[in-house]
């Protein structure tokens, strides 16, 4: 066996959806009649996240990270791998392939918004 046998992944997923729909539940309460629809809307949008799993929100933010240097492309490409790398260099080659691997699986089931199709569109 090659490595050390643990996987570690330097990615942390911060689970805050709670302690934001609080202070916009708090909001509500006290919100005008204009702000209302607004709030309400935010209220529904982190509810909404409270319960995606881990490697969702990993997927998400590398794929975020992958394009942001503009690559276009599928992203569990080598080429997607290395971009990941470029954008957080602090990354290891087996941690950049794991996280472009969530961030296709993300992709293909709908759940990430924001990434960019292979031919650019």
């Amino acid at each position: 066996m090659i490595g050390n046998g643990k996987k570690d992944m330097a990615v942390i997923v911060v689970r805050d959806a709670d302690a934001v729909a609080a202070a916009l539940r708090e909001e509500l309460a006290r919100a005008s009649d204009a702000d209302r629809p607004g709030l309400e809307r935010a209220l529904a949008l982190a509810g909404a996240q409270t319960g995606a799993p881990d490697a969702e929100l990993r997927g998400r933010w590398a794929a975020r990270r992958i394009t942001s240097g503009g690559y276009v492309g599928p992203l569990d490409a080598v080429a997607a791998v290395k971009a990941l790398r470029q954008a957080e260099p602090g990354l290891s080659l087996r941690q950049a392939v794991q996280l472009s691997r969530e961030a296709a699986a993300v992709a293909v089931s709908g759940a990430g918004a924001g990434t960019r199709p292979a031919d650019g569109q």
